[in-house]
């Protein structure tokens, strides 16, 4: 029976939410702001961190060891993300919520 550590349950919840944040807020604020906001480059960091946070959540949930691969990956595109909705600017939300997570996969992957 597997069972789930109370500090993986925080590092799943911190994913999702960093899966939810990131995906609305690519989807609206970062879509109706355009410029910086919808580069390329910033958009497609934004969906990677938001499948890979959901990635992580879902390996945790599921119970495979391979968690602490996709936790790694997780907390290190969403430290990048972080960064870069840092450098575009009113994204605070977004910022915190990846830094949040990084924080909590860096534990989990460790």
């Amino acid at each position: 029976m597997h069972h789930q550590s109370e500090e993986m349950k925080r590092c799943i919840e911190t994913c999702l939410a960093c899966y939810q944040e990131c995906l609305s807020m690519a989807m609206t604020h970062c879509l109706e702001m355009g410029g910086e906001h919808t580069k390329p480059d910033h958009f497609r960091l934004m969906m990677a961190c938001a499948e890979i946070c959901r990635t992580s959540a879902h390996f945790m949930l599921i119970g495979t060891p391979h968690h602490k691969h996709t936790c790694r990956e997780c907390a290190e595109i969403c430290r990048e993300c972080a960064a870069d909705c840092e450098r575009v600017g009113d994204m605070e939300s977004c910022v915190d919520a990846c830094r949040r997570c990084a924080e909590s996969c860096e534990k989990m992957a460790a």
